[in-house]
């Protein structure tokens, strides 16, 4: 492990930020940020706190006593721009995404706390604030040739990994959602993201950022034009998909029962 200290896993303990590995492929934009952080979370520094010494986004980070009983999430970092943090890997990733990705999670946050403020938080979150808690939860973006987000996009797996693999080598792979960054502590084959496509052109995660921001517009996040995707067959991204027969396991690498509707990006 990176931090040298005793892990919460070998304790008999749920994951924690001591138990991340952060060689791990999908940490490398992630890991000159995160890994500090996690190490003051780790000595025994309150989450919150050691997120506010490197925080490079546009909100504060709180301890989760500071939301009020009774009001959104989502409503209170509107209106307060203060995210109410617990201690754990949940939130920890939660905050690197706000300070990797910061106009994308405002405009998230502005999409739910607009809806919340026209239809109130309700038993149902409706077509909107369901998106777009898909996708801070879960995204993953992706810049790929044509041939291969074609293929993924119509779950045709032995194409998209074996037949056109090489084209991996021209694709740039994101994985934005903190609840899928947690799972990932402990990987497992069937773990899923929703894929986001991005154009090629942009070099660099500020730019992704400042484009992404401008593309999740409310009509086309409410359409969830996701391409789900197991995450682990990233080629590279665990051992066991350097064989053609990883993807033909058809629990985890399902067939395609309703064609995503593309569009053009």
């Amino acid at each position: 492990m990176a931090i040298g200290l005793t892990t919460c896993q070998t304790r008999g303990l749920p994951p924690c930020v001591a138990d991340i590995d952060w060689s791990a492929p999908w940490l490398t934009d992630w890991r000159a940020v995160g890994e500090p952080l996690a190490q003051r979370i780790a000595g025994g520094m309150p989450q919150a706190e050691a997120l506010n010494m490197q925080n490079r986004a546009p909100v504060r980070f709180v301890p989760q006593t500071e939301l009020p009983a009774g009001q959104a999430y989502e409503e209170f970092i509107f209106t307060k721009r203060c995210v109410p943090t617990r201690e754990g890997l949940h939130d920890f990733f939660n905050a690197l995404c706000w300070m990797h990705f910061p106009l994308t999670k405002l405009r998230l946050n502005v999409l739910q706390g607009q809806a919340i403020a026209q239809a109130g938080v309700g038993a149902v979150r409706g077509p909107l604030r369901d998106a777009a808690t898909v996708f801070d939860e879960n995204a993953a973006l992706l810049q790929a040739p044509d041939a291969l987000w074609l293929a993924l996009a119509e779950r045709h797996w032995h194409e998209a990994f074996v037949a056109l693999r090489p084209l991996w080598q021209d694709a740039r792979w994101l994985t934005f959602g903190h609840a899928a960054l947690e799972k990932l502590v402990q990987p497992y084959k069937s773990i899923t993201v929703h894929v986001w496509r991005v154009p090629q052109c942009l070099a660099d995660v500020p730019a992704i950022d400042t484009w992404l921001a401008h593309d999740l517009q409310a009509d086309k996040l409410a359409s969830k034009p996701f391409c789900p995707m197991p995450v682990l067959g990233v080629p590279g991204w665990w051992p066991a998909n350097h064989e053609p027969s990883f993807y033909a396991d058809d629990g985890v690498f399902r067939p395609v029962r309703h064609p995503l509707s593309l569009m053009p990006q």
